[in-house]
């Protein structure tokens, strides 16, 4: 068992102090702040296991904000003489070491890191992020839900990964206003390409993004009555009011305005029903 990580332990002696708790190598601590009440040996608990300032093996029950095998935008506590601290949300911060660092960090930044374990079996993030993502699909499926989380910007749009795990593209003209380096959110692959990369969206693709988009756009219409939107509005100008692709936009109006629910004019959209 290796720090880093949640496990189902059991509960193997109980002190005044706290609980000693069975792992495949030598037990683990958890205080008695965190032990909860009428807790018993054999109880099974499950914890995350980490390593205590003196490098020995603790339990806690409070949920540290990523654990190994997962990226996550964390803060910069201080700067060692070994390399960066991180606030993962633990008593202990988290290091990322100079050699794993592309640029120096620096005390206050947020950076996105992978978080993994080094040779000796330590928790580490690390900030070369092209390390632990595959570019090539291996398991998913066009129109499979995933989830995403946004990597760095680029002239397309956004780079993104996807389940903790593939790197994808999430197209400029699919890309909303406001979000920012380490946002996360569910999303959809639209296409696996013939070299197995991957692009996806916000929105299902297909009949069922836009029944979505119509659901916004009905959504935002019954708010106010009418939205000042049109064919020749400005794409920035849809994405940032309703979050919508312009292709998706006029596709949900379209089939809207043929099922009689709305009333189109150069002005914009007026709820009829």
């Amino acid at each position: 068992m290796l720090p880093g990580n949640y496990y189902q332990l059991s509960v193997e002696k109980i002190e005044p102090n706290g609980a000693w708790l069975s792992t495949d190598g030598e037990p683990a601590f958890l205080p008695i702040r965190e032990c909860p009440a009428g807790l018993a040996t054999g109880t099974t608990l499950e914890v995350f296991l980490f390593l205590d300032r003196d490098n020995r093996l603790r339990a806690t029950t409070q949920e540290p904000f990523a654990e190994a095998g997962q990226f996550a935008l964390l803060q910069v506590s201080s700067i060692g003489p070994h390399g960066a601290f991180l606030n993962w949300g633990l008593e202990k911060d988290l290091l990322a070491p100079f050699s794993e660092q592309p640029q120096k960090m620096l005390e206050g930044r947020r950076y996105l890191v992978y978080l993994c374990h080094d040779q000796q079996g330590r928790p580490i993030a690390s900030a070369r992020l092209e390390k632990f993502v595959e570019k090539e699909n291996q398991d998913l499926n066009e129109g499979e839900e995933v989830e995403l989380l946004i990597w760095t910007f680029t002239d397309l749009g956004a780079k993104v990964i996807v389940n903790d795990r593939y790197e994808a593209l999430l197209y400029k003209e699919d890309l909303p206003t406001g979000l920012k380096r380490g946002d996360r959110g569910k999303g959809y692959v639209t296409r696996i390409r013939e070299d197995k990369r991957i692009d996806v969206a916000l929105r299902r693709p297909g009949a069922a993004g836009i029944t979505d988009a119509r659901e916004v756009i009905l959504e935002a219409l019954q708010e106010t009555g009418f939205i000042p939107l049109h064919d020749n509005s400005p794409p920035e100008l849809i994405r940032s009011q309703l979050g919508l692709s312009k292709k998706q936009f006029k596709k949900a109006v379209g089939g809207l305005y043929k099922d009689g629910l709305i009333q189109l004019s150069h002005k914009g959209l007026k709820l009829l029903k």
